[in-house]
């Protein structure tokens, strides 16, 4: 089996997560990717190869030779529920033209160039594309089909390993893919999960993630005599939104810049919901981020003279740098197996969370390599085939030369 054809089997499975449901795995449908790739574990000669009952992936290659360090490899297997994952329709580009995609033209849907100006890199290349319609789940199927393509590689071909572990996670996308984790049965040194971009990034550094709920009561009145009466829930919910920091917005922030990132809004006149996420790299000012939510609800509640608008802040992972950098062998080992196979790594932050990031705060230091997708979470997302080909490279060539 190729890695292109095993991500083209395994992207056509439902596996969108769903904060909502409060279980674990947070969807049942999860679970029917998970037990197809133990059958395909145990089908490449991985004999332990197990689902538990939260819907991980286990699975160990023993070694063939002796080595100081077993490491391990984590993907997860839930796409975003951002965009649809339903019914996934891949199509492949082959020797790409540099020109604008046409996804779906029944529907207008077209990548432009003009807005993905990464295209232009990838002329000549093979492209992996939606029908515009959904996600594709490179994010992270990618990094699932070149992890497995790597331990069939060294299997059926007897190269030389120490022990290595394989892990699939569930509902990673919704901050919860470590929640039920088991890291000492893992039992790995370090690890790596594959889950980045573009060929060549490497990130040990992630922002400092937190969820914030708005939540505004209101009360209704007629609005024939509703005159200091009437308080509309969704006006106060938008009067809270403006307290905010207009310009420290996702669509307006690169490399190491925080912000608050409204997700969704729910609102009539006697109830309104705001839904954040609020990101940054460095503690103080991820706890300024925070703060401000706090003072904003303060001097909505001290203007109308009542508990208006309440809200709740929770944590969901913190910036793995302060948990990899006792360990540089871990990079310096990544480092030498791109650098064997041609590849320069570009190392920079992830403006995001990743599994590894509570992994590593677990006792399993953990930074990220990259999948060859782009674009994720919605229908401009793609994968370069070349680029999961030599991933698979560098991930057989790490079991090599890791001690």
């Amino acid at each position: 089996m190729s890695v292109k054809d095993r991500f083209l089997d395994y992207v056509r499975y439902d596996t969108q997560s769903d904060e909502t449901t409060g279980t674990m795995p947070s969807t049942a449908k999860q679970k029917i990717l998970a037990q197809r790739l133990v059958d395909d574990m145990q089908a490449i000669g991985i004999a332990d190869a197990h689902m538990d009952e939260h819907g991980y992936v286990y699975g160990t290659i023993p070694a063939n030779c002796e080595k100081k360090n077993t490491i391990g490899f984590i993907a997860h297997m839930d796409t975003s529920p951002d965009f649809s994952g339903e019914n996934v329709k891949p199509r492949i580009i082959e020797n790409y033209d540099g020109k604008d995609i046409v996804l779906n033209e029944d529907l207008g849907i077209v990548t432009a160039v003009k807005d993905f100006p990464a295209l232009e890199k990838r002329v000549g290349k093979t492209l992996i594309v939606t029908d515009g319609t959904t996600l594709l789940g490179a994010d992270d199927k990618a990094g699932v089909a070149e992890i497995l393509q790597a331990a069939e590689d060294i299997l059926k071909n007897d190269l030389p390993h120490g022990t290595v572990k394989i892990a699939f996670t569930p509902d990673e996308e919704i901050g919860a893919g470590p929640n039920e984790f088991d890291v000492e049965g893992f039992g790995c040194d370090f690890a790596y999960t594959v889950d980045g971009g573009e060929l060549g990034g490497m990130e040990y550094e992630n922002f400092n993630g937190a969820s914030a709920k708005v939540t505004v009561k209101g009360r209704s009145v007629h609005p024939g005599s509703a005159k200091d009466k009437m308080i509309n829930a969704s006006r106060v919910a938008m009067e809270f939104a403006s307290l905010l920091p207009v310009r420290e917005v996702p669509e307006n922030t690169e490399g190491y810049e925080g912000f608050a990132h409204l997700l969704g809004m729910q609102g009539e006149i006697e109830h309104a919901e705001l839904h954040y996420i609020i990101r940054d790299h460095n503690k103080a000012p991820f706890e300024a981020r925070k703060e401000k939510f706090r003072l904003a609800a303060e001097f909505i509640n001290h203007k109308y003279g009542r508990d208006l608008v309440t809200v709740e802040i929770k944590d969901t992972y913190y910036n793995m740098k302060e948990m990899i950098l006792p360990h540089p062998e871990i990079l310096e080992t990544a480092k030498a197996a791109m650098r064997q196979n041609g590849v320069e790594p570009v190392i920079s932050p992830i403006r995001g969370g990743t599994d590894g990031a509570r992994l590593s705060f677990m006792g399993l230091p953990c930074p990220n390599l990259c999948t060859g997708g782009e674009n994720a979470h919605g229908k401009h997302e793609f994968a370069v085939l070349e680029d999961m080909e030599a991933i698979v490279e560098i991930i057989k060539t790490i079991i090599a030369i890791v001690e």
